[in-house]
């Protein structure tokens, strides 16, 4: 695929330890490590978006490595790496060196905003009655989609300008956004629901096998994802009113997705380990 697409597709993407996440030097130095590891044009080094990440995104981008930035929640971290990767790729150009053979995605998580936030309106509506109750319950469900279609608008934004224009007029090629989190866990949704509404141009999505085969059978196609932003504002909108603070969510969001991509990683290691042994033992 790779090859097929001369680069704009088919990469594989390898993690820098969640540990390393508030730590700037830590990062780049392991995200060089595996770059140079892994030895393969079409591999994408993993690196969480806090604001120290995105100090590292920078660096890693102006050295020629391709980075897949994590963890993305809040549309202000989504514009703080984007302003990481162009600043990153205006680096590498003030050195004399090429552009063209870069790439980034930016990875934004998007159910697990509505997961936090539905829980978060489930109990204020549990002490409230009548229309309050009802407005709070009618709120679910919105948040996600929302604040995604917000960040690709973003995204349309600063990969369109005039400063954009000047990399790209020298082979640089967009920081997409990666859509991740998109299986639906509230039963009572539509199962294809972070799919079908976050369809449009040079955008990735992560389906996980079940939420692939839903979409293969009953999936609708059609180009969503920069559609109905006035009702996208108007439900964030109404949201902070009723005392659901995004920024807040999102910043234990990303807090909590630390703290469990490190579980994992810890678990892959230990599994690793116990395979090593054996071999070595057999």
């Amino acid at each position: 695929m790779f090859e097929e697409t001369e680069g704009f597709d088919g990469y594989v993407s390898i993690e820098v330890s969640p540990s390393q996440a508030f730590d700037h030097d830590a990062t780049v130095i392991e995200a060089r490590r595996l770059w140079k590891t892994v030895g393969r044009p079409n591999v994408m080094v993993k690196v969480p978006g806090t604001v120290e990440g995105a100090r590292a995104i920078r660096q890693l981008i102006s050295e020629g490595i391709n980075v897949n930035v994590t963890l993305l929640f809040a549309i202000e971290a989504h514009d703080r790496v984007i302003e990481a990767y162009i600043a990153g790729l205006e680096d590498r150009l003030a050195a004399g060196l090429p552009i063209e053979s870069l790439a980034s995605v930016a990875s934004f998580f998007v159910s697990r905003v509505d997961t936090e936030i539905d829980k978060r309106l489930n109990a204020m509506a549990a002490n409230a009655s009548g229309t309050e109750r009802d407005h709070l319950l009618s709120l679910r469900g919105k948040a996600a989609i929302a604040n995604a279609k917000l960040a690709y608008r973003l995204f349309q934004q600063r990969f369109s300008d005039a400063r954009w224009q000047r990399l790209a007029a020298k082979g640089a090629m967009v920081q997409r956004p990666l859509w991740a989190s998109t299986s639906t866990k509230n039963p009572a949704y539509r199962d294809v629901i972070y799919v079908e509404q976050l369809i449009g141009p040079q955008t990735v999505n992560t389906l996980p096998p079940a939420t692939m085969d839903a979409f293969r059978d009953h999936g609708v196609v059609a180009r969503t994802v920069d559609m109905d932003l006035e009702s996208a504002e108007a439900d964030l909108a109404a949201l902070e009113k009723a005392g659901i603070h995004l920024a807040q969510v999102t910043e234990q969001l990303l807090t909590e997705g630390v703290a469990s991509f490190q579980r994992s990683f810890d678990t892959l290691l230990a599994g690793i380990s116990r395979k090593t042994s054996s071999l070595v033992t057999s």
